[in-house]
């Protein structure tokens, strides 16, 4: 998923900001599962927002899905 935002970013294609406020990468060994995962979905709902022509399409779906599994991991985190 990150080389995928790399190549969206080389190519102006966006920005990434809800995963960069994030201020976590895989190499974040010191971060906890929970916060991992929960910056996946957030990439994960930015990717897929990039790629959707429309919120019904398939990546739109994807993108509102991941949304949710964001939403649901910062319970995860607060445990």
């Amino acid at each position: 998923m990150v080389q995928m935002k790399k190549f969206f970013e080389e190519n102006g294609a966006g920005e990434f900001s809800q995963y960069q406020n994030l201020q976590i990468s895989p190499i974040h060994v010191h971060r906890s599962k929970a916060e991992h995962k929960h910056a996946i979905f957030v990439l994960g709902k930015e990717i897929a927002t990039i790629m959707a022509h429309d919120e019904f399409s398939g990546p739109g779906r994807t993108s509102v899905r991941m949304q949710e599994l964001a939403f649901r991991t910062v319970n995860e985190m607060i445990k």
